[in-house]
This record gives structure tokens, C-alpha cells and sequence, in this order.
């Protein structure tokens, strides 16, 4: 992927966030927690695999996700990714947290000035 979290237009703290909504999903592999971002931003947050790397150390410290050994669809060892429990709370509250965020700014940025 090309650029980073931020000139992607990434707001600060976003991207584990988004990590653990790709993760929601299922088991992934960093490489495709990068694809999942693209395919569903439509190719808008374009995100560098080190930035999600980053994120899921981050993420495996606060233990919000655990790995583990598996192989990818290419017959490759990859470390696969999985929410924990806490992580699927952290996700839900997170997620309730940034969709009021985003309604407000919404209704900020609607508000005509006459």
C-alpha cells in the first residue's frame, strides 16, 4: 500500500479501530486486514502494511487480539489475528464512541451559516 495513516486521511487513533473491525470478521493475516481495508473503503484509506503491523503489536500488548500460526491461502505460514473478548467489547464500545463523534461533526458541518 502506498502512503501513510495519516495522509490517507486517517484520524489519529482510527486505524486500531478499523483492525479490530476487520478482525470481527474472523481470522486474518495482516496482509489481509490491508486488502479487507481497501476492498471496503473502495480503495480510499490506503494504509502502509507496516502501519497495520504497528497496530496489531499494539493491539496484541493491550491484548485485544492473540496470533497464531496458520497457513494462507497461497500454502504460506502466516500469523493469523483473532479478537479477544476484551477486543470485541473494546470494538463495540470504540465503535459507539466514534459513531457519536461522527454524528456530531455531521450535524456541525450541515449547520447552514446565513
Amino acid at each position: 500500500m502506498t502512503g501513510n495513516a495519516r495522509a490517507a486521511g486517517l484520524v489519529k487513533g482510527t486505524l486500531d479501530l478499523l483492525v479490530l473491525k476487520a478482525l470481527s470478521n474472523g481470522k486474518m493475516h495482516g496482509y489481509g486486514i490491508s486488502l479487507w481495508l481497501e476492498r471496503v473503503s473502495s480503495g480510499r484509506l490506503g494504509v502502509e502494511d507496516s502501519a497495520i503491523y504497528q497496530a496489531l503489536q499494539r493491539l496484541r500488548g493491550r491484548g485485544l487480539i492473540e496470533a497464531g500460526w496458520g497457513t494462507s491461502k497461497n500454502n504460506r505460514r502466516a500469523r493469523y489475528y483473532e479478537l479477544t473478548s476484551d477486543g470485541r467489547r473494546q470494538l463495540e464500545a470504540e465503535a459507539a464512541t466514534w459513531h457519536e463523534y461522527a454524528a456530531s461533526v455531521a450535524a456541525v458541518l450541515a449547520d447552514e451559516v446565513v
